[in-house]
């Protein structure tokens, strides 16, 4: 009888620990699992943000800024005919503009600007001979390339220069690569008239 008993409990412990051992190896199996599909949502969710990152880092307005730039430092020598050939590159870089790469949000940030900033660069592209013409429209599309630059970048450091003196007294600001006040309202009359307002990255 008490060979049974021990026969007994021993297939009862027998069955007790391969039970155990199934159920530590199913409870392996599944947090394995867990883990692997974690990692899955993980890598996704890198490679998503990544490719974002990527598409931003392919949107460039570097060509519509250095033409702005070109136009700026023409009106800070009074130079009228260099700043009508700017406007009119800088009318085409606005119309070349591929826009294909922008989100719905980018798009629309571009084309609220792009219309008026592209009528003002034609007006002083073809208003050589008349800079307080030039100067006028320059006034409003500044604050377009301000606009395009906080959403975009400039691809370099700039900054947002403001001049209290233009317009009797109202002021007007414009964008600079360069710390060093070169005024384009008040050119070789008052040249450094100015003072910068904000650092754009």
């Amino acid at each position: 009888m008490m060979k049974k008993i021990i026969f007994g409990l021993a297939i009862a412990a027998t069955t007790l620990a391969a039970c155990n051992s199934n159920s530590n190896k199913s409870t392996e199996s599944q947090n394995r699992s867990k883990d692997t599909q974690a990692k899955s949502q993980t890598d996704n969710a890198t490679i998503t943000t990544s490719s974002v990152a990527d598409a931003k880092n392919t949107i460039s307005i570097k060509e519509i800024v250095s033409t702005y730039l070109q136009l700026k430092n023409a009106l800070t020598r009074d130079n009228t005919t260099d700043a009508a050939t700017a406007g009119t590159t800088l009318e085409a870089a606005f119309k070349n503009f591929d826009k294909t790469a922008l989100t719905a949000a980018q798009k629309k940030t571009f084309e609220d600007v792009e219309d008026d900033a592209r009528e003002h660069a034609e007006h002083i592209g073809k208003n050589g001979g008349n800079i307080v013409h030039q100067r006028e429209h320059f006034v409003i599309l500044s604050n377009d390339i301000y606009d395009l630059v906080k959403t975009f970048g400039g691809g370099q450091v700039l900054y947002k220069v403001f001049c209290p003196m233009y317009n009797n007294g109202k002021g007007a600001f414009w964008i600079s690569e360069t710390k060093e006040i070169k005024n384009p309202y008040l050119g070789k009359a008052m040249p450094t008239c100015g003072e910068i307002k904000e650092e754009l990255k």
